[in-house]
């Protein structure tokens, strides 16, 4: 059995103009979103990668210039240390690991007794002159959360590229022997999966459990959770659906499951996203589509003295946010119900 067999109901045409999000929440009788007190710190230090994946809504690649600066890196490392209520610094890209202030990062996150995340896409250990970067994670004590759209090489080498998920199974044995994903191990490590389609993740639990069963029958690998995560209809996943004449659909798709229970957990509530050049954004899906904080006025990091500024601000939201909140919900901590 793989993912796409336990996946939610199928495309249809949709019967009505999708509705705009803040619209249609106040036709339900909800609130608006409003930001809340900031426990993450999200920043984007670059759309570098050594992959091209087809369902990255960052369009991050080997080709990509947009690197953080010093001036940039030290400035969030500042807003860090002035904003206490700011539990994790989470690190993402393209590949952050490219960016070479990967590592003053970590180090002086970890030295300010923050929680550190590297959204890793595995396969960047064996570029050149990366092959050091798992253990300085193992060294800070860094969270791993890897990407690892199915337990098969076909379903990850189609979405990701040919070679890519050998390269991952060796990746996660690497971080196995450093102690990354054991039992009781501080060496904390999460895998996600996107679906490989216009479809919704299956039940994150039974999803995981079937990871878990695999990986450990077939490869000996153990992990600590999975993160299911929707595709959100933007950038290049909305170009793949627009080429297969299945945009409407995904959309009509995504609003017939939205779920109410989700909007309490959505992330742009308790994280702040940081663009490479400084820009604030209430998620790293807005920074991605330019979509600013509202009245923000073209925010940056340098605007703010601590992030607790942003507290009770109203969130930007666009159709996009009904992929955050269809089905269990989204996040970068994957289901939310």
């Amino acid at each position: 059995m793989t993912p796409e067999t336990m996946q939610a109901p199928t495309l249809e045409t949709p019967k009505a103009p999708i509705p705009g999000f803040a619209a249609f929440l106040r036709g339900r009788g909800l609130p608006p979103l409003v930001r809340g007190r900031v426990r993450t710190l999200q920043v984007n230090v670059g759309r570098l990668c050594n992959l091209a994946c087809h369902h990255c809504h960052v369009e991050a690649g080997p080709k990509r210039k947009e690197i953080m600066p010093r001036r940039v890196a030290e400035k969030v490392l500042a807003l860090l240390e002035a904003s206490p209520l700011v539990e994790t610094l989470d690190l993402t890209g393209g590949a952050p690991e490219l960016n070479p202030n990967f590592e003053f990062l970590v180090a002086e996150a970890r030295a300010l007794g923050r929680r550190v995340v590297d959204r890793c896409n595995l396969t960047v250990f064996f570029e050149p002159g990366m092959g050091g970067v798992p253990d300085l994670l193992a060294r800070h004590e860094v969270a791993v959360v890897a990407s690892l759209p199915c337990y098969t090489a076909e379903n990850v080498d189609r979405q990701r590229g040919r070679g890519v998920f050998d390269r991952s199974i060796e990746a996660l044995r690497w971080l196995n022997r450093l102690g990354y994903g054991l039992p009781d191990s501080p060496l904390d490590l999460a895998l996600v999966y996107n679906p490989l389609g216009a479809f919704l993740p299956p039940p994150q639990p039974a999803l995981e459990a079937k990871y878990r069963e695999e990986l450990r029958r077939l490869f000996g690998i153990g992990f600590h959770r999975l993160y299911t995560i929707t595709n959100l209809p933007i950038r290049r996943f909305a170009d793949w659906l627009a080429r297969r004449g299945e945009y409407a659909k995904y959309m009509s798709l995504l609003v017939n499951h939205f779920n109410a229970a989700t909007l309490a957990g959505v992330m742009c509530r308790s994280l702040l996203s940081v663009g490479w050049d400084g820009r604030l954004f209430d998620c790293d899906f807005n920074q991605m589509l330019d979509l600013e904080i509202p009245d923000g006025r073209g925010l940056t990091a340098f605007d703010l003295a601590s992030v607790e500024e942003l507290e009770g601000r109203p969130i930007a939201v666009g159709s996009h946010c009904f992929g955050c909140t269809a089905g269990s919900g989204s996040s970068c901590n994957g289901a939310l119900a």
